[in-house]
C-alpha cells in the first residue's frame, strides 16, 4: 500500500476516535445543557456555557488517553494550555450560535435550544478538530518511536573505550 493510502488510512482512524470521543463528549454536552437548563432558573446561555466546560473536561480526558493516546506527551503545560485556549474558542463558537439564535431571532424554545446547541457544537467541533490536532496533540517526529525513547536508547553506541562488543560480534 502507498506512502497517500497509510496516510489516508491513518486520518480516517483519527477522524473515527475523534468522533467517538466529540460523539460521547456532545450526549455530555447536551444532557447537562438540558438538566441545568430544566432544574434552574438560569439563562440558556448561561446553561449552554456550563454544559460545554463540563464536556471539554470530558473531552481532554478521552482526547488525551484515547484518541491522541500515542502523540507527543513530554509537554502536558503546554497541551493543556494550548487545549485550554482552544477549547475557549470553541465554547465562544458553539455558544455565539446559540446566543444569535436565541437573541438575535428569538428562537427560544426548548426544541429550538437544542437545535442551536447542537449547530453550534457542529461549527465549533471543526474548528476544535484542526487546532487539536494542529496545535494541542501534536505528533512525535517520524524518526522518533517509542522503542527509540526506552532506557536502551540512551546507552551510548560508542564511547572513548571504543566499540562495545556483543556476541555477535566476535568472530
Amino acid at each position: 500500500m502507498g506512502h497517500g493510502a497509510s496516510r489516508l488510512r491513518r486520518l480516517v482512524h483519527e477522524v473515527a476516535k475523534f468522533g467517538a470521543v466529540g460523539g460521547a463528549g456532545v450526549l455530555v454536552n447536551l444532557v447537562v445543557f438540558n438538566l441545568v437548563r430544566h432544574t434552574t432558573d438560569l439563562q440558556v446561555v448561561r446553561a449552554s456555557v456550563i454544559a460545554t466546560v463540563v464536556a471539554i473536561v470530558f473531552n481532554y480526558v478521552g482526547f488525551r488517553y484515547f484518541t491522541y493516546r500515542d502523540r507527543d506527551k513530554s509537554r502536558r503545560t503546554r497541551e493543556m494550555t494550548l487545549f485550554l485556549l482552544f477549547s475557549a474558542i470553541g465554547l465562544v463558537i458553539e455558544n455565539g450560535v446559540l446566543y444569535a439564535a436565541t437573541y438575535g431571532f428569538g428562537w427560544n424554545t426548548p426544541l429550538q435550544n437544542n437545535v442551536f446547541k447542537f449547530l453550534g457544537i457542529g461549527v465549533a467541533t471543526l474548528f476544535r478538530f484542526w487546532s487539536y490536532r494542529s496545535w494541542v496533540f501534536r505528533a512525535l517526529p517520524a524518526r522518533e518511536t517509542p522503542a527509540a525513547t526506552g532506557p536502551a536508547a540512551r546507552v551510548p553506541q560508542n564511547d572513548a573505550a571504543g566499540p562495545r562488543k556483543t556476541k555477535q560480534q566476535v568472530p
